[in-house]
């Protein structure tokens, strides 16, 4: 009897590990992408950024989908993303097509498109990620409608395949 309350109690401690991190994934644009034909300024104040909170590791992903070669990805500090002008200034350079970058902290991120023209003509905008939630309710941000369905989808599969394992081994 001791050795099955024992198991049960390893049991719920892995499935609580396994509930504490949680990621969310904003595609830029929506279903635009990363293009000129988005208003970029309008898309991130529809969203709540919020890194970290009470309940676990709550980790922040925005997407940039766009054709390799026509555009690219240019992290940048604040005074940059107001020139639009790369030759300094820049934090990381993703040129992919499909880029995923995680918001780690609490602060404003800048991204433009340092395509020639493109940064002025409207491929840039800030995001402002908050600290997270400090008290026992979470408030997760408000996904984009196509942000990540896939992913969460396999980390659900990934909970229950983990859970049936720890089931039939610990039961």
């Amino acid at each position: 009897m001791e050795d099955k309350i024992g198991r049960l109690i390893i049991l719920i401690m892995c499935c609580s590990i396994l509930k504490g991190a949680v990621s969310q994934v904003y595609s830029v644009g929506d279903e635009s992408g990363w293009s000129s034909e988005v208003d970029y300024g309008s898309w991130s104040e529809k969203y709540n950024f919020t890194v970290g909170d009470v309940l676990g590791t709550h980790y922040i992903f925005v997407e940039f989908t766009y054709n390799k070669g026509q555009h690219n990805v240019f992290e940048v500090t604040e005074s940059t993303y107001r020139t639009c002008d790369a030759s300094s200034g820049v934090l990381a350079k993703y040129e992919s097509g499909d880029d995923k970058v995680e918001l780690t902290e609490s602060k404003k991120y800048w991204f433009i498109c340092n395509v020639s023209g493109h940064c002025l003509g409207g491929m840039r905008f800030g995001v402002d990620v908050k600290a997270g939630n400090t008290s026992s309710t979470n408030l997760d941000p408000t996904p984009s409608t196509n942000s990540g369905n896939a992913f969460d989808t396999w980390s659900l599969g990934l909970r229950i395949f983990a859970f049936q394992f720890l089931l039939r081994l610990f039961c």
